[in-house]
C-alpha cells in the first residue's frame, strides 16, 4: 500500500478511522518556515465532522499534536510529525458489515487486494485519513505563502444547483460566510436547501469544488510525466468520492475551435510576460505561466444510505443492507481545505523541485 505523497517535499499518512489517531510525516521541508499549531488547527477545524448540522453528527475535536520537527515555531528541517488522535469512535455501529459488501464502498476490493478488512468506519479507506493531509497542506501553505503564493477552494456546485459565474467574478472572502463554503451568496441558500432535502430523503447528493491558486511563479512543474497538471489530477483522484477533474476550460475548451482557446502572449506595462486569456488554467506544456491556476474537482454522491440496498456478502450470498453511523449527506463543504491542502501539497513540492533545476 502507498502512503507516500510527493518527491521533495513529501508526507506519509497513517492510522485508521476508528484506530488510535491518524497523522503524517512531512520529510523535506526547508528549515525557517514558521509554522503553529494555531494556525495548522484552524485547517484541521475546518474539515472536522460535527462543525455543522449539514454535516455528520461525528465529534471529533481533531487537535494536533505536534511531535517533532518544529522548534519555537519554526521548521528545523528534520521530518514533522503530526499526530490527531480519534475521540468519538463508535464500532459497535459497524458490525453488521462486518461480512458485507456495501454498494460503492472499498470492502470488497479491500478484500480482493489483501484478503482482510478494517470494516470500523472503512479503516484507511475511510475520508478520516484525508485530516491528516489536511495538516501537512497546512504546513505547506507556511511555505508557499513565504514566495506568496495563494490557494483557495469553494463550492460551486451542489447536484443540480451551480454557481453562475466564474471564479473572477466572485468575493473568495465570502467562501467561509455560510456553511456550504459558496462565494455566491444566492447559490449557497439554494445549495444548502439542496442537501437538506437529501437529508430529509436519507439520500446523499453530489457536486463540485473550484480550486484556485494565485501569484504562482513560471516554471512550476516537469515536462513529460511530472505536469503540473497530472500531479493536481493525480492529488485530487487521490481524495475520497473524487470521479473527475479539469483543468483551465476543461472539457467545455473542446467547444472552442483553436483560434478561440489559444492564450494569446503580450509584455505587461511592468515588462512581465502574462496572456490575454487563460483557458489553459496556468500551465502550459506542462509548466506554470505565471497565470492564475484553476480548476475543478467532480465529488460523487456519498455511499452510505440510511435506506436499504442491494448487496452481497463475503460468501457472496444475496442480502439487504441498510447503513448506520454517522455520516454526511454531501461532503462538498469538508472537502473544501481538503481540495486546499492537496493543492498546497503538489505545489509546495514543484516549487522546491524547481528551485533545484537552475543556478
Amino acid at each position: 500500500m502507498s502512503n507516500t505523497f510527493g518527491s521533495l517535499f513529501r508526507i506519509t499518512t497513517f492510522g485508521e478511522s476508528h484506530g488510535a489517531g491518524i497523522g503524517v510525516i512531512i520529510d523535506g521541508c526547508p528549515a525557517g518556515v514558521a509554522v503553529d499549531a494555531a494556525h495548522i488547527q484552524a485547517a484541521l477545524d475546518r474539515r472536522r465532522p460535527g462543525q455543522s448540522d449539514l454535516t455528520t453528527p461525528r465529534k471529533e475535536a481533531d487537535t494536533v499534536h505536534i511531535q517533532s520537527g518544529l522548534f519555537e515555531g519554526v521548521t528545523t528541517g528534520t521530518p514533522i510529525s503530526l499526530f490527531i488522535p480519534n475521540a468519538d469512535q463508535r464500532s459497535d455501529d459497524y458490525s453488521h458489515i462486518a461480512h458485507a459488501y456495501r454498494a460503492s464502498h472499498a470492502d470488497y476490493t479491500y478484500d480482493a487486494k489483501y484478503g482482510r478488512r478494517d470494516y470500523r468506519g472503512g479503516g484507511r479507506s475511510s475520508a478520516r485519513e484525508t485530516a491528516a493531509r489536511v495538516a501537512a497542506g497546512a504546513v505547506a501553505a507556511k511555505l508557499l505563502a513565504h514566495f506568496g503564493i495563494e490557494t483557495v477552494a469553494y463550492v460551486s456546485a451542489v447536484g443540480e444547483v451551480e454557481v453562475p459565474v466564474g471564479y473572477e467574478l466572485l468575493d473568495l472572502s465570502l467562501i467561509d460566510s455560510n456553511l456550504v463554503r459558496c462565494p455566491h451568496p444566492e447559490t449557497a441558500a439554494l445549495m444548502e436547501a439542496r442537501i437538506r432535502a437529501a437529508q430529509a430523503a436519507h439520500d446523499t447528493v453530489g457536486g463540485v469544488i473550484t480550486g484556485v491558486a494565485r501569484h504562482v511563479p513560471a516554471g512550476l512543474g516537469e515536462p513529460v510525466f511530472d505536469k503540473l497538471p497530472a500531479l493536481l489530477g493525480q492529488a485530487m483522484l487521490s481524495i475520497n468520492a473524487v470521479k473527475g477533474f479539469e483543468i483551465g476550460s476543461g472539457f467545455e475548451g473542446t467547444k472552442l475551435p483553436g483560434s478561440q482557446h489559444n492564450d494569446e502572449f503580450y509584455t505587461d506595462a511592468v515588462g512581465a510576460v502574462r496572456t490575454r486569456t487563460n483557458h489553459s488554467g496556468g500551465s502550459q506544456g506542462g509548466i506554470s505561466n505565471g497565470q492564475d491556476i484553476y480548476f475543478r474537482v467532480a465529488f460523487k454522491p456519498v455511499a452510505t444510505l440510511l435506506q436499504p440496498q442491494q448487496t452481497i456478502n463475503d460468501q457472496g450470498e444475496a442480502i439487504t443492507l441498510v447503513g448506520r453511523g454517522r455520516h454526511d449527506a454531501c461532503v462538498l463543504p469538508r472537502a473544501v481545505p481538503i481540495v486546499e491542502a492537496m493543492t498546497q501539497l503538489v505545489l509546495a513540492d514543484l516549487l522546491l523541485r524547481a528551485r533545484a533545476n537552475r543556478v
